[in-house]
């Protein structure tokens, strides 16, 4: 038998978080290089441009976080859901085009 951690995280899930945690930490990773080089620059060894490597990163985010729906995420966001979260992000930005839908 298995003891219970403290965090009552059964070993399955437990792995999930730490797979979302790791591809978030790449998402963050490829977006310094962005901020640094531009979406344009590439990776020296295998020439992949920084915008690549980005859409990479966030579909295994994506990938990770939906194999997560029913366990750590009772329901995954739908398309109205993401919508009125980037409407409420507008409220804090500087430089995005605000559109009243």
């Amino acid at each position: 038998m298995v003891p219970k951690h403290f965090n009552k995280l059964s070993p399955d899930s437990s792995e999930r978080i730490a797979m979302l945690m790791e591809e978030a930490g790449e998402v963050i990773q490829i977006c310094g290089k962005i901020l640094r080089h531009g979406l344009d620059s590439f990776h020296p060894a295998t020439r992949e441009r920084n915008d690549v490597l980005l859409q990479k990163e966030i579909t295994d985010f994506v990938a990770v976080a939906r194999a997560c729906i029913g366990t750590e995420i009772k329901n995954f966001p739908d398309g109205a859901e993401i919508a009125k979260a980037w409407q409420k992000k507008l409220n804090y930005t500087h430089h995005q085009e605000h559109h009243d839908n």
